[in-house]
């Protein structure tokens, strides 16, 4: 499943790389050096927006960019939690843009983060957590979950499969 995209981030790219075009072609001497590096900058980002995308195969949840990506193992799975990255209140080890986006949260240590908005799932399996944010999140989740679970996975934390109701009293 591809990342969820935002029309504002990309129209942001959009204009900024305009910005960086402008200044480029209506310039002197250097100016010209640094908008076209500028731009080339900002076109290689848009474009590791834009190939994020999340897989789950037989045996691993796979999160994958440009220059970038993690595999965590289904079988080591043990949480999956609706997360808002807001709430994590997050700060990046060189702004996040590094090759796993490396993040710090006072709420739950080091995670790494491969999203492209702030809505998402948070997975706990092996190595550090892995937020991550689907187009669909909560059949993207449903599906991690059903998946961990056929791998014979007892999760700790599944909130994306509720708790089958207690059995009526007799």
């Amino acid at each position: 499943m591809w990342a969820f995209r935002s029309l504002g981030v990309i129209g942001a790219y959009i204009v900024l790389g305009l910005i960086m075009l402008y200044i480029a072609t209506r310039s002197n001497v250097l100016a010209p050096l640094f908008g076209y590096g500028v731009l080339a900058i900002v076109v290689f980002f848009l474009i590791r927006y834009l190939s994020t995308r999340y897989v789950i195969d037989d045996e691993f949840l796979r999160a994958r960019r440009i220059l970038g990506g993690r595999a965590v193992p289904l079988e080591s799975v043990r949480k999956i939690e609706y997360v808002n990255l807001n709430d994590l209140s997050p700060s990046a080890y060189f702004g996040g843009w590094g090759y796993r986006g490396r993040m710090w949260s006072p709420v739950i240590g080091p995670f790494d983060s491969i999203h492209t908005g702030s809505r998402g799932l948070l997975v706990t399996g092996s190595g550090v957590p892995l937020f991550i944010t689907p187009q669909d999140v909560d059949s993207f989740g449903r599906e991690l979950s059903r998946r961990a679970r056929s791998e014979g996975v007892a999760l700790e934390v599944d909130e994306t499969h509720p708790p089958a109701p207690p059995a009526p009293a007799s």
